[in-house]
């Protein structure tokens, strides 16, 4: 039985242990949280006592953290993976951080003789559940081939984006920029239609069978309809982060990036207002602001 570990078991990292642990690794995980690690141990896993135990028990392990600093605090610390970690082994880098970060990390591991590979996901908190993300993989070849396993049992599509750390955290930077864009333009529409008093329902079926139809738009659209602003897995931190690091590369570059910077005003704007939201709780900002608000049924003044 291969030996995998999982640093992070929140909303993305329990997809991964779910789908390890039901594709026959022998997963080994922590978190900081006392009610992820006994949620791990019921699935099945083995919880444990600090990132050195993990280390020692897995030849693979996923780092599923929510920034890079504490990415490179479990990589690169003292107590870290790469101290702990046998030969040969890999660090499946699957949080998403900036792409210097990743760089840098990579720089740090070099003739440690652990392999990194930088491979953000996206899929959301459903894809990561039902072992669907899309994952944008960044390594050697053959460290690829090597602990693909380990990636297709949590993973519906892995992309090869290149070879060097920080090439796959680019790739994901791109995708959030547009993602953002589309999450912030959703809600503008979702507003409007309220005001307009057009029902929820009706909006989601036209845009769910038009040529502006997406997971991200339809998806977006249920949860306003339905009023679900909480709780849904998609927590409204985790896509600011991924916007600001998608603009810090923007400015690192020089490319203006007018819509992705108003996207991440309008996160700031939900997250400030409503800091335990979820991603569409971004509407009710606007929707406070007009005084209308989007239901299934109808628009509500």
């Amino acid at each position: 039985m291969q030996r995998v570990g999982i640093i992070g078991l929140g909303d993305m990292g329990s997809g991964l242990a779910k789908n390890l642990i039901a594709n026959g690794f022998r997963t080994t995980g922590l978190d900081l949280s006392t009610d992820r690690m006994m949620a791990f141990a019921d699935m099945g896993g083995t919880p444990a006592a600090d990132v050195a135990e993990v280390a020692q028990k897995a030849e693979a392990i996923f780092v599923m953290v929510m920034n890079g600093d504490q990415a490179k605090s479990v990589i690169l610390g003292a107590d870290g993976l790469v101290a702990h970690m046998p030969k040969g082994g890999a660090v499946i880098l699957s949080a998403t951080i900036k792409p210097a970060e990743a760089r840098e990390i990579g720089a740090a591991m070099t003739d440690s003789g652990v392999h990194l590979i930088d491979t953000p996901v996206s899929g959301g908190f459903p894809g990561a559940q039902n072992g669907t993300l899309t994952m944008m993989a960044a390594a050697p070849e053959a460290v690829l081939d090597r602990f693909a396993p380990f990636m297709q049992a949590v993973s519906g599509t892995i992309h090869r984006v290149g070879t060097a750390p920080g090439e796959g955290q680019t790739v994901k930077a791109c995708l959030q920029s547009l993602i953002g864009a589309i999450f912030t333009a959703t809600f503008e529409a979702a507003v409007l239609a309220a005001k307009a008093g057009v029902s929820g329902q009706v909006l989601l079926d036209v845009v769910s069978t038009s040529s502006a139809g997406c997971g991200v738009a339809s998806g977006a659209l249920e949860k306003i309809i339905d009023r679900q602003f909480q709780g849904t897995g998609s927590h409204i931190a985790t896509m600011h982060k991924d916007l600001t690091i998608s603009l810090s590369l923007a400015e690192e570059l020089g490319v203006p990036m007018h819509t992705a910077a108003t996207a991440m005003q309008l996160f700031h704007a939900g997250k400030t207002k409503f800091p335990e939201g979820d991603n569409w709780v971004v509407t009710r900002v606007i929707e406070d602001i007009v005084g209308a608000e989007l239901h299934r049924s109808g628009a509500v003044s």
